[in-house]
């Protein structure tokens, strides 16, 4: 699993949504995007980890 992908998936969720600060829902996509982004070595390595482990054997792309 590549951490770029589940970036991706969320920033189209982050996206869906209007920017409002004022909602729990967007503050929190968005601040978590923003911290994968800046920790995104950190994020791979994790998802390395997790892949070793077979989190992600039940998703097919």
């Amino acid at each position: 699993m590549k951490a770029e992908k589940i970036l991706a998936e969320l920033n189209r969720l982050r996206q869906d949504l209007d920017k409002d600060p004022s909602d729990l829902e967007w503050l929190t996509l968005h601040h978590v995007f923003c911290f994968v982004s800046y920790r995104l070595g950190d994020f791979q390595k994790y998802l390395d980890e997790q892949a070793a482990k077979g989190a992600f054997d039940a998703f097919e792309e």
